[in-house]
C-alpha cells in the first residue's frame, strides 16, 4: 500500500521494473502497427486483469492484500513484456481510483504482478506447448503459478524491506509467504480455472487471433474445437 515500503526499496523496484516496461512499450507499438486485429483482445485482457486484481482481501499483518491477478491470460496471449505494460496501467488506475496499492510502491507492485508472475506463466505455457501437454491443463497451471509467484515475490520484497529480528530476510520471507498462502492458494486455483474457461471461449469465438499470435497452431485449434463438438 502507499507509503509502506522504505524510499530506497521504492526507488530500487522502479529501477528494476523500468527496462521491462520500456521494452513492453516497444512491443506494444509494434503490435498496434502490425497486428491491429488483436487490439480488441488486448483491451479485453487488460480489463480482465483490472477486474480480477481489484477483488482484494486486505492483509493487515503484511501491509498488503490477497487478490487474483489475471495476468496469466495476458502473458499467454501477448507475452510477459506486453503484460508488464498492462500491469503498469492497471496498477496505476487502481492506485488513483481505488486506493489499491500506491504510487510510491508502483514499481514494486509492477515487478511482482506485472513482470515476475507473467514471465513464469509464459514460460510454463511455452514449455507445455513444446512437450504437447494438454492445452487447458497447461493454461490452468500457468495461470495459477502466475498468481502464486506474484505473492512469493511480494513476500520477498517485504522481507528485504523488513527483515525479521529472528531469522532475518529468510525468516521474514517464510512468515510473509505463509500468511499469504492461507488465501492465495485457493485464489490461485480458482483463477486457474477461470482463465482456462476464458481461453476455451476465445478458442471457440476467435481462434484465428490465437493462430496469428502463435499461441496455438491451426492443428491444435482444430483438435480442440473438434473435441468440444
Amino acid at each position: 500500500m502507499e507509503g509502506f515500503l522504505p524510499p530506497f526499496w521504492c526507488v530500487f523496484w522502479f529501477a528494476v521494473s523500468l527496462p521491462f516496461v520500456a521494452y513492453g512499450c516497444y512491443r506494444l507499438d509494434r503490435l498496434v502497427r502490425e497486428e491491429r486485429e488483436t487490439l480488441p483482445l488486448l483491451a479485453v485482457a487488460g480489463a480482465f486483469v483490472f477486474v480480477l486484481s481489484s477483488l482484494k482481501l486486505p492483509s493487515v499483518v503484511t501491509g498488503s492484500s490477497s487478490h487474483p491477478t489475471g495476468t496469466g491470460l495476458s502473458a499467454i496471449l501477448f507475452g510477459p513484456f506486453l503484460t508488464s505494460v498492462i500491469g503498469l496501467i492497471v496498477l496505476l488506475f487502481q492506485a488513483l481510483l481505488l486506493a489499491h496499492g500506491g504510487l510510491s510502491t508502483l514499481g514494486a507492485n509492477v515487478f511482482s504482478m506485472g513482470i515476475a508472475g507473467p514471465f513464469v506463466a509464459y514460460g510454463i505455457y511455452r514449455c507445455g506447448k513444446t512437450i504437447r501437454l494438454n492445452t487447458f491443463v497447461t493454461i490452468f497451471v500457468a495461470a495459477a503459478m502466475a498468481d502464486l509467484v506474484t505473492y512469493l515475490v511480494t513476500s520477498l520484497q517485504l522481507a528485504l524491506a523488513f527483515p525479521a529480528q529472528s531469522g532475518g530476510i529468510v525468516g521474514a520471507f517464510v512468515g510473509f509467504a505463509l500468511i499469504f498462502a492461507v488465501t492465495q492458494v485457493p485464489l490461485a486455483i480458482v483463477e486457474g480455472v477461470i482463465i482456462a474457461l476464458t481461453f476455451k471461449y476465445i478458442i471457440q469465438s476467435r481462434p484465428d487471433i490465437l493462430v496469428r499470435l502463435d499461441v496455438l497452431s491451426q492443428e491444435q485449434v482444430t483438435k480442440i474445437r473438434e473435441a468440444f463438438k
